[in-house]
């Protein structure tokens, strides 16, 4: 594997604001941030303070388990928006990296009879990536160190035991 991308808080700043940056030069105003837990989480509380899109919706989708370890395809874990809730809304879909696109791909496949419009936003986008976004900060082939992911959970302390 080649060397690894590495992604600061202050780097992160900067490609937060790049990002939406990207979205309101595009003319895109979304209604609401469809938000991909977990990586997409920290990009779309970023995304929805610089373009004042109050409405965040969260869908918490498993592929990753481990360093470029994944599950054979990509799935919801509950609970999972009801589809009313984004019915004619303009979507703008936020995580942290297309990497192979499965996870994106899975969500716009569940928006796409439901919505007026979705368009998708990330930090980084991969070329073997089956989607291809419309708002991307950095293209990669490397393996990203995002600094919310990068160092392992906290664990033990005052009242584990």
């Amino acid at each position: 594997m080649s060397e690894r991308e590495v992604l600061t808080w202050d780097g992160f700043g900067t490609a937060g604001r790049e990002l939406a940056q990207q979205v309101a030069d595009d003319g895109f105003r979304p209604d609401l941030i469809l938000t991909i837990a977990r990586g997409g989480l920290i990009p779309a509380g970023a995304l929805g303070y610089a373009l004042d899109v109050k409405n965040l919706v969260v869908v918490n989708v498993e592929f990753y388990t481990g360093v470029d370890q994944r599950l054979d395809v990509p799935v919801f874990l509950p609970p999972v928006p009801a589809a009313v809730d984004l019915a004619g809304a303009r979507v703008l879909v936020v995580d942290d990296v297309a990497d192979t696109g499965g996870t994106l791909r899975l969500v716009r496949d569940f928006c796409a009879d439901h919505v007026a419009e979705a368009r998708a936003a990330v930090l980084y986008e991969k070329p073997q990536s089956v989607v291809k976004c419309e708002y991307v900060w950095r293209r990669t082939d490397r393996w990203i160190d995002f600094p919310w992911s990068s160092r392992p959970p906290v664990t033990g302390g005052p009242g584990e035991g």
